[in-house]
């Protein structure tokens, strides 16, 4: 299966073609529930001439095309999701979205968005040397996401293993443009994932399903990994990951499968959609246990953008 595919909206169903203009380009949302809860969720739409495509990423799960759109005024509405069914309804000003989520026609959420940056940028000419993120014998420097109680993490052995599902752990510093080496080790149908800047995630895993932009080493939900490769469950792997600005380039056991790509937007379980902005490294340890990494390093760029 190849990446996934923008809905195709005929023009009869998104009419005023000229109305769906402001709403062109790459979002980054903050969604506000009427409980106080918040999460960040990413949407684009491309304008192709009677022929224009949107597509969500979802608070979890993978990006995927919106069920219908139409343009009402200055207001597009979008059906997101059938089942319960959730509806956007949006306006535009300048580099601004705001709005109100409905779900089965009562409002849910406050929806608020700022137009994702571009993060255009060229690699930096030096990198400093690779500094370790973990110490091989305790937890510093780490710390669970969410509840401690639900946290499985442990250093043991010179590594940081999950022994059941339970919380993710992120770094308590946060970086901008980097080169991060990680070693792993997944056992059989297992399912992680490294979060850089806590908010773009390659998947980590080893269940093998028909979708090959869920699978080890993709850009998750958007990008399957260039080449495929064994599962190699139970063994030690590498990941040597670089990312400048929105651009990622990553190696698997020294073989490239992404090769400057761009990420086009945050995935599922983003810790934040604040795309300008540094941001943790965290590894997902709530889908499964058995989880083992190490010799978890990082450089920066010299000239200070880390």
């Amino acid at each position: 299966m190849t990446k996934l595919s923008l809905l195709t909206l005929s023009a009869a169903v998104l009419c005023a073609q000229d109305g769906v203009k402001p709403f062109v380009g790459r979002w980054d949302f903050n969604v506000t529930t009427t409980d106080g809860r918040t999460y960040p969720q990413w949407m684009e739409v491309v304008d192709k001439p009677g022929d224009p495509q949107i597509r969500i990423q979802p608070r979890g799960g993978a990006v995927r095309p919106a069920v219908a759109a139409a343009v009402e005024g200055s207001h597009l509405l979008i059906t997101v999701a059938a089942q319960p069914e959730v509806k956007w309804d949006l306006t535009a000003s300048g580099n601004k979205l705001s709005g109100v989520q409905k779900t089965a026609e009562a409002v849910s959420a406050q929806l608020a968005a700022v137009r994702a940056p571009e993060l255009k940028r060229a690699a930096p000419k030096a990198w400093t040397t690779p500094e370790s993120l973990f110490n091989g014998k305790d937890l510093t420097g780490w710390e669970p996401i969410g509840d401690p109680s639900k946290s499985h993490w442990v250093a043991s052995g010179g590594q940081l293993v999950n022994e059941d599902r339970g919380a993710n752990i992120k770094t308590t510093r946060k970086f901008d443009d980097f080169k991060l080496h990680i070693e792993f080790n997944c056992p059989d149908h297992c399912n992680s994932g490294i979060y850089l800047r806590g908010r773009y995630e390659i998947q980590v895993g080893t269940e093998g399903g028909s979708q090959p932009s869920h699978e080890m080493g993709a850009v998750y939900g958007y990008i399957p990994a260039a080449v495929e490769m064994p599962m190699k469950v139970g063994e030690w792997q590498t990941f040597d990951i670089t990312l400048v600005g929105r651009t990622v380039t990553v190696v698997r056991n020294g073989v490239t499968i992404h090769n400057h790509v761009e990420l086009p937007g945050i995935t599922g379980g983003a810790l934040d959609s604040n795309e300008g902005e540094s941001g943790p490294f965290f590894l997902q340890g709530d889908h499964t246990g058995g989880l083992k990494y190490r010799n978890i390093t990082v450089s920066i760029p010299k000239n200070g953008r880390g």
